[in-house]
């Protein structure tokens, strides 16, 4: 859920066309958050919050990244939830218009994620032997997987701790997990020291504190003075 949040937030600034967030912002939305799930928990139900990626897609659809957009929207959203009828309505759309709207959001909120190798160099033999390992180690792993718990009706990790089994074939069952992974451990073993400049690092370092770019206070202040009860780190 951490590691989705965080995504979500960085898409959702660069579709914004804000400059990134810094580690206070991020540590601010996911302790909302935070509050959220424990408010979904005193009230029982069922599932907790968390951030929609479909929603971060139709950020990038609408180019409307207006927090007053979004209170409304909010606001109807509640309005509408008490009269059944609209939500019997909402139900009569067939799923495959869902499954439609989905891929189409699905699909920007994964391009802003590539669009991030952009502040990298793509001319350097080593970023491209990173990201060309995570993609086909990130597709092949997930589907021997597959094939493998299609056969044998147990995924490869088969031992008597059935909890390490779960934990180990849930990793390696998920494309983005094993693609992860495969990258984060190839960039910070793979010539470390000498490649920062080829990994896109100082263009991220003017982000890494809210004073490290004059923009933040612009995209990122909270309304009504409330910056005084959350201060920047």
């Amino acid at each position: 859920m951490l590691w989705q949040s965080t995504g979500s937030y960085k898409a959702a600034a660069r579709l914004a066309s804000a400059t990134p967030p810094p580690a206070h912002i991020l540590s601010r939305g996911i302790g909302w958050q935070g509050i959220g799930i424990l408010l979904d928990g005193l009230f029982g139900t069922l599932t907790g919050s968390t951030v929609s990626v479909e929603n971060v897609g139709l950020l990038g659809s609408t180019r409307v990244g207006s927090r007053r957009v979004i209170q409304i929207s909010a606001g109807f959203m509640i309005f509408f939830s008490i009269l059944g009828k609209f939500g019997a309505l909402f139900a009569s759309i067939p799923f495959t218009i869902f499954a439609a709207v989905y891929c189409v959001l699905f699909g920007i909120v994964a391009s802003v994620g590539l669009s991030f190798m952009q502040f990298t160099n793509m001319n350097s033999m080593r970023n491209l032997f990173i990201i060309g390992v995570a993609m086909f180690l990130g597709l092949s792993v997930p589907e021997y997987y597959r094939e493998y718990t299609a056969k044998a009706l147990h995924g490869p990790a088969h031992t008597r701790a059935v909890w390490f089994n779960d934990f180990l074939n849930t990793i390696f069952f998920s494309s983005p997990t094993v693609a992860l992974i495969v990258a984060v451990l190839l960039d910070n073993t793979l010539d470390y020291k000498d490649s920062a400049r080829d990994r896109g690092m100082p263009w991220w370092a003017n982000f890494r504190t809210f004073k490290g770019d004059g923009r933040s206070e612009e995209f990122y202040s909270l309304p009504f003075n409330l910056n005084r009860f959350f201060p920047p780190s």
